[in-house]
């Protein structure tokens, strides 16, 4: 089987969060103490995906190849492409077509934060299976805002509506998606929408329809946040800085990540550190060496 490949999808307007996003992507603001797309971007490093395709919109780009570089100081590989405006987030899949061909993929929203150990077992599970697709089903307030899924009695999904006006559920389909090779011709045969762009609940209608969907509600134990909006944003980084002070850990610092998993061994965990020394960032990157050297 062909080794999966991630995209984050971090092009778009931004125009909720104007006028923080007037001069820079909203995937650039900060999280607390990081970059937003370093969420998204270790979520795919802690599942083992090292292929990633960062999709932005074409004036942004430098600045995403200035922060992220080509992944190999990670033991990844990124490569960058454009999007010359949103259009929907099945384009991701036609825009990146010759990056992905013939391999499964993981798609991702650069404004997407999981936290949880839960979802790294539900991830693993999804990409376990080669044929088909995945995605999840989380609990949330206002699943009017979102693609959500409707089960039936056996918790088998059995319709998926985007921003319904009367919701069938509560559950939403959070920004991670798991697709096998077949989801590049399934992206070529959407039509737009009404509101012009290339629906990735439409793409999910035709897996379902197929009987090729697999939903897997995501329980207690993990957080999925949305920082789209000002509200979200702001509880976003005041979420990330109370486990962090809590627990006296990191979320989302893709170096720790691939340290973790082996991608990158001592030498250059130090390496990406010692330019940030002077902060709480780069001392707790070098504190990950030194407590494992104490040990030994």
């Amino acid at each position: 089987m062909s080794s999966w490949k991630g995209i984050i999808l971090a092009g778009g307007s931004g125009t909720r969060l104007a006028p923080l996003t007037t001069a820079i992507s909203k995937q650039l603001l900060p999280v607390y103490d990081k970059p937003m797309i370093y969420y998204p971007l270790s979520t795919l490093l802690q599942i083992g995906i090292r292929e990633v395709a960062i999709i932005t919109t074409p004036d942004q780009q430098p600045l995403f190849k200035k922060l992220l570089s080509d992944g190999s100081q990670l033991g990844c590989h990124f490569e960058f492409f454009s999007q010359e405006k949103p259009a929907g987030l099945a384009e991701a899949f036609l825009i990146t077509e010759e990056f992905i061909k013939g391999s499964p993929t993981c798609l991702i929203l650069g404004d997407n934060i999981f936290y949880g150990n839960g979802l790294v077992d539900l991830a693993k599970e999804a990409m376990s299976s080669p044929a088909g697709a995945t995605v999840f089903g989380y609990r949330v307030n206002d699943p009017e805002r979102y693609g959500v899924v409707e089960f039936d009695k056996e918790n088998r999904a059995v319709s998926i509506e985007e921003k319904p006006e009367l919701p069938k559920s509560s559950y939403a389909i959070p920004g991670l998606y798991f697709y096998d090779e077949k989801v590049i011709q399934i992206a070529k045969s959407l039509t737009p929408s009404k509101r012009g762009e290339l629906e990735i609940t439409d793409v999910n209608k035709i897996y379902l329809a197929e009987g090729n969907l697999k939903v897997k509600v995501i329980e207690r134990g993990v957080a999925w946040l949305d920082a789209g909006t000002f509200k979200s944003l702001l509880q976003a980084g005041s979420f990330i800085h109370a486990v962090q002070e809590r627990q006296g850990l990191m979320v989302g610092s893709p170096e720790e990540t691939a340290w973790t998993n082996k991608f990158i061994n001592d030498e250059q965990l130090k390496k990406l550190a010692e330019p940030h020394n002077k902060n709480a960032y780069g001392r707790y990157l070098l504190n990950l060496v030194g407590k494992k050297d104490a040990t030994h």
